[in-house]
Order: C-alpha cells, then sequence, then structure tokens
C-alpha cells in the first residue's frame, strides 16, 4: 500500500513539474517512456503501467475502416464489417430501338442504369461466418437478397458453407464484379452455373491449390437460380458443382507471376420441361437478345426436358503488369425424348490486359481469382499533396465467341452463333474508386433483331460504348 501512494505521488509530482513536455506526448506509452527517462519510475514501474493500459485498450476493441466499416473483439477472434457497392453505367448503341415504342425497357436502349447497388453485412464469431448481401437493383426493382450464409472452418483446407451463393464454376463468374477487366462478363458465364442454395466444401490445402465442391438444387430455370426452389418432388434433380485451380507460380514461389490453370465440372439432372431459359443469350454490350432457346428447333428440342453435363477450363498467365486470360465452356444437353441425339453449346474468350502505370497483377490475385487492384499511388485531386498521382490505368481487349449451331437453324429474328469484341480502359483511382470506359463491337454472322418489333429493319452487327462509375467498400 505504501508503494502504491510513492508511485502516485511521484506520477503525479512529475505530471506537474513537467507539464510542458508531457503535453507533446500523444498516448499513454508516450508518457511512460518520458516519466522512465527522467528516472521518475523505474523501468519495471513503466511495464507494469503500460501493461495495464494495453490490456485494457485490448478488451475494448477496435473500430477501423478498410475497404469496409469493421468491428474487432478485443480478444481478436471475432468481427463484424459493413460493405457495400454501387455501379452507375451509361449504355448507348448505334442502333436504338425507336423512341416511343411499346417495348419499353429495350434491351437496346440509349440507357443510364444503376447496374448494382449492394449493402452487406458479414462477420465471424471464432470458427464461424457469415454474410447477408440485399442487393437494390434486382429484376423487378425490388430489394432482394442476393447472397446469405454461414461457413464453419475447419481449417484453411475445409469450409463448410451452407446457403445462397455462386456456384463453383468459371473464372470470370466467380469473380467479383467490382474486379473483371471489363465492364460485363463475357458469353461463357451464360453457360456456368450462377446462384444457387445448397452446401459447399471448400479450401486451400496447398499453397497455390484451391478447390470446392457443391449440391445445390436443380437449376429448372437458370435465370431463377438465385431463387431456385424444388416444387415437385417429379422434378427433384439436383445440381452438382465443382471447381480446381492451382497456380504454378505461387506453387515455386514466384510472386512476380501468375500461372493459373483451372478447371470446373456441372451436371444438373431431370431438367424442369421448358427449360429453354438456360440459354438466353445477350451481347456483351447488355444489348440485344440474339439466341433464345423457346425459339424454332431449339424450343422443341428444350420442351420435352433434358439433363446437362457443362466443362469448363480455364487459365491466366500473367508477369508483372501484363496479363492474358482465357476461358471455355461446353454445355451437353441430353433430351429426354427418345431418339433425340445430344447437342451441344460452346462459348469461350480470350482477354489481354496491361497495366500502363506499373501495377503487378499477382498482387490483385488471391486462391484462384483475382481481388482488389490498388494503385502504387492513389489520385487524390489537383491539390499537389505528398505522394498523390493519377493512380492506376489499364488498357484491355477481349475476344469472345458463342456457339449453338448444333441445334439448328434459329427461328426468324435470332441467329445461333455470335463473335464479340472489346477494347476497354479503366481507372482506378484509389483502391475503392474506379472508371471503366468499354467500345463493344458484336457480329452476328446473320441478320438479327433480337424479337423487337418496332426495329425497322433487321441487322448484323452491334456497336455499343458502355461506361461505369463504381465505389465500393
Amino acid at each position: 500500500m505504501i508503494s502504491n501512494k510513492k508511485l502516485a505521488v511521484a506520477v503525479s509530482g512529475a505530471v506537474l513539474l513537467m507539464a510542458g513536455q508531457i503535453a507533446l506526448a500523444d498516448s499513454t506509452t508516450d508518457i511512460v517512456d518520458a516519466l522512465v527517462s527522467k528516472g521518475v519510475l523505474t523501468e519495471e514501474e513503466g511495464k507494469l503501467i503500460s501493461k495495464g493500459h494495453e490490456t485494457k485498450k485490448k478488451a475494448e476493441g477496435t473500430v477501423t475502416f478498410k475497404d469496409g466499416f469493421k468491428i474487432n473483439s478485443g480478444d481478436g477472434k471475432s468481427s463484424i464489417s459493413i460493405n457495400g457497392r454501387i455501379q452507375a453505367d451509361y449504355r448507348s448503341f448505334d442502333k436504338p430501338e425507336t423512341a416511343g415504342n411499346a417495348n419499353t425497357g429495350a434491351d437496346n436502349a440509349n440507357t443510364f442504369d444503376l447496374r448494382r447497388t449492394y449493402l452487406t453485412a458479414k462477420g465471424n464469431y471464432r470458427n464461424t461466418s457469415f454474410e447477408a448481401t440485399y442487393n437494390g437493383t434486382g429484376s423487378t426493382g425490388a430489394v432482394a437478397i442476393k447472397y446469405y450464409w454461414l461457413e464453419y472452418k475447419f481449417s484453411d483446407a475445409a469450409k463448410l458453407r451452407f446457403g445462397q451463393f455462386k456456384t463453383p464454376m468459371g473464372l470470370e463468374t466467380l469473380t467479383s464484379s467490382r474486379f473483371n477487366d471489363f465492364t460485363e462478363r463475357d458469353f461463357t458465364s451464360a453457360l456456368q452455373a450462377s446462384i444457387n442454395k445448397g452446401i459447399m466444401l471448400h479450401g486451400v490445402p496447398m499453397a497455390g491449390v484451391t478447390y470446392a465442391a457443391m449440391v445445390s438444387n436443380g437449376a429448372q430455370k437458370y435465370e431463377a437460380g438465385e431463387t431456385a426452389i424444388e416444387t415437385s418432388n417429379n422434378m427433384d434433380g439436383k445440381s452438382y458443382t465443382g471447381r480446381l485451380t492451382a497456380n504454378i507460380a505461387e506453387m515455386i514461389g514466384n510472386k512476380e507471376a501468375i500461372m493459373h490453370v483451372g478447371g470446373s465440372y456441372g451436371y444438373d439432372g431431370n431438367l424442369a420441361t421448358g427449360s429453354y431459359d438456360l440459354v438466353s443469350m445477350r451481347t456483351n454490350a447488355r444489348g440485344l437478345t440474339f439466341f433464345k432457346g423457346d425459339t424454332g428447333a431449339t424450343g422443341t428440342f428444350f420442351a420435352n426436358g433434358l439433363n446437362m453435363t457443362r466443362y469448363g477450363l480455364e487459365g491466366i498467365g500473367a508477369y508483372g503488369p501484363v496479363k492474358v486470360q482465357a476461358e471455355f465452356v461446353n454445355a451437353e444437353f441430353d433430351s429426354k425424348t427418345a431418339g433425340v441425339a445430344d447437342r451441344d453449346m460452346e462459348a469461350y474468350y480470350v482477354g489481354a490486359s496491361w497495366m500502363i502505370t506499373g501495377e503487378k497483377f499477382a498482387d490483385s490475385y488471391k486462391n484462384g481469382l483475382f481481388d482488389r487492384m490498388s494503385p502504387k499511388n492513389n489520385f487524390t485531386g489537383f491539390n499537389g499533396e505528398a505522394g498523390s498521382g493519377w493512380g492506376a490505368w489499364e488498357l484491355g481487349l477481349r475476344y469472345s465467341h458463342f456457339d449453338a449451331t448444333d441445334f439448328g437453324t434459329a427461328a426468324s429474328g435470332f441467329t445461333n452463333k455470335a463473335d464479340s469484341y472489346t477494347a476497354g480502359v479503366k481507372w482506378i483511382a484509389d483502391p475503392n474508386t474506379r472508371f471503366l470506359l468499354n467500345y463493344i463491337y458484336s457480329d452476328f454472322g446473320s441478320p438479327v433483331s433480337g424479337g423487337l418489333t418496332t426495329r425497322p429493319t433487321t441487322v448484323g452487327n452491334e456497336k455499343a460504348i458502355n461506361f461505369r462509375a463504381q465505389f465500393d467498400f
């Protein structure tokens, strides 16, 4: 007790005698260090006070902002964060639908659009984590839940996820729209599974290798995958999807490069009659619908129900600021009608990107997918702040191809084959803000109208400009 009183008196006296000097200290640690250096406190007494302060600070936890508002518990075993994104787009076409016609909301209208507005809550408690994402720009304009899942982590090599989330197929499909090279994904994404309810085992068993395997509700109608349900025991087929990737560069310790190879597999059995929505195709500019499965001979094939098997291959080769990326998907449809042969669809793309400001693609690659790219120097305006710059700039080219000629002649106004060419420039002002400008040329091979009844003539191609302003946190 006497020792504690002496310590209190010594500290109080030192504060009064050295008020000017201690006023410059900006933390308890600085004050204690000053008292120790003046000989007012011994080193043991200083450590005791500092330890008590750190223990209190640790117990209180922390609130931080890094790509989202995050609250961390004092013991570091739990956290919760709030995240979101907004993608504001403008699309312009060389031959937009005639104004004032009955086809309101036409695919190829010149329009401003809120492409995505998401708000996410996610967090973890010890080994259990969760996510819930609200989508304010659903197809009906109503607020809807996009993703909601919980996950238990046994280890980095084994995590078990339950709920509604992306099924493990495809590189561009699984990469967040925030971090893809262009404003819209390519043709392969329409032949891959997207979002469904189910259970998935996934993980990173060793450096550079990832795997995922999922069982989900059957894709009775692909476009309804976000809310797919089993409404009849007669249509109780399930979807089985999986993905395996390896980054050879990471496996050999090369941090400058990406040498990524991967494959995906999907099987959907007992698909419902009328599952032609599986293959409704729009241009990569989010323009005309040039192929639809409910028309012509294609509709006849799908009308009797089927099984579907999909195979996907993917690859990335990158070194420093240069990247080449490609994917191929084949979808095999097995009709349940006796004597009807199987038919295939396929799509692929090849893309090349160059970070002209020198950022490395390997820095934004993690566990088989691309993540956030941070500029070497953020753009902070024209105020001349130290360390400011022009952000990161990226140039990109992509060729994409879709082929459903195995289904025979398409109905009038549609086609079963298309090629797309995209040129883009991306400005990443800071890690959370980016702007994208794309020019997209689509060649249909034969004249199409996309079912737009007011179009004066059919067209053989589509030219479009897409612009996006994006912020996420």
